[in-house]
């Protein structure tokens, strides 16, 4: 398995940017018809009945093994289920950019976690990258963290953040689950989100109508762009190119959910919006430096 990126590699990062930058716009536009737990549940449901038609048609084993279903179930609730809800929550009440902003912080969440959870032990430079990032997040989030309880923006905004927080502690319990096939883990982790959110979207929205507009084809996308085929794409690009190469995403995804949303969405976008992603971007090129200088020195 060759590590040395392609044209091919460099397209699909390419491609991933674009598409998981726009999925915050769609969402946006997704929630012009449905409730949050809909929009969640039905990208969660379609991602995984089109990832399960794929493993079944490659013929990818299922996994087995009582401490292998188990990390499956809570990788599924904290990679799918948690996070899909609360940035359909959150974007009820913030911009698009404004969750495509908080995304980026991921890998800063990583970093410490892995840490502390794993054999990945944070350097003085990327505890510095970590301290420029998460300054980045503070202001992003800017004076409303001190205003809980005063409005639900506040709280829609640390939603989004907590989005990225679930996905870094599912990303270290990934590394440390034991080996099996990537598009089965896939798929099973969207079925685990579909349990769980599609009880909660019955119970709090009931059973969702074909809305007027273009809501209805919004969450159709969601549910086979950015997270089933997304996902596939990931999973090559990973194999053929490396997880290094992978987390040149991080810095397409906000800025690509900046463009969408101001472009498409008309949304008017504060300047401590931009002077945040700044400052995360740059926290996210001091942690992850020494990779990337390898990465473009093979390439």
């Amino acid at each position: 398995m060759t590590t040395h990126p392609t044209l091919s590699n460099w397209l699909s990062i390419a491609a991933l940017g674009v598409i998981w930058g726009g999925t915050f716009m769609v969402v946006a536009i997704a929630l012009e018809g449905f409730g949050p737990l809909t929009v969640a549940s039905a990208r969660t449901t379609l991602g995984a009945v089109s990832l399960l038609i794929l493993m079944r048609a490659l013929g990818r084993p299922m996994p087995s093994g009582r401490a292998v279903w188990g990390y499956l179930a809570v990788i599924g609730a904290l990679n799918t289920a948690l996070p899909f809800a609360l940035l359909s929550w959150g974007q009820q009440y913030v911009p698009s950019a404004f969750a495509g902003i908080s995304m980026a912080a991921l890998p800063l969440f990583v970093l410490p976690l892995a840490h502390l959870f794993s054999d990945e032990k944070m350097s003085g430079r990327k505890a510095l990258g970590v301290v420029v990032g998460f300054t980045g997040a503070a202001v992003l989030i800017g004076p409303n963290a001190l205003r809980i309880g005063q409005g639900i923006v506040p709280l829609a905004q640390l939603a989004c953040i907590a989005a990225s927080l679930s996905y870094a502690v599912s990303s270290v319990l990934t590394r440390r689950c034991p080996p099996v096939d990537s598009i089965s883990m896939a798929a099973l982790t969207l079925v685990v989100g579909s349990i769980c959110l599609i009880p909660a979207m019955l119970l709090i929205e009931g059973l969702p109508t074909w809305p007027a507009g273009r809501a209805g084809y919004a969450i159709i996308f969601l549910g086979l762009v950015p997270t089933a085929f997304a996902a596939l794409l990931r999973v090559q690009t990973i194999r053929t190119a490396g997880s290094v190469f992978m987390t040149l995403v991080n810095y397409q995804v906000p800025l690509w959910s900046v463009v969408f949303g101001t472009l498409v969405l008309s949304e008017v976008l504060p300047l401590r919006f931009f002077a945040a992603l700044a400052l995360i971007l740059t926290g996210l090129l001091i942690s992850q430096w020494v990779g990337l200088q390898k990465l473009f020195m093979r390439s």
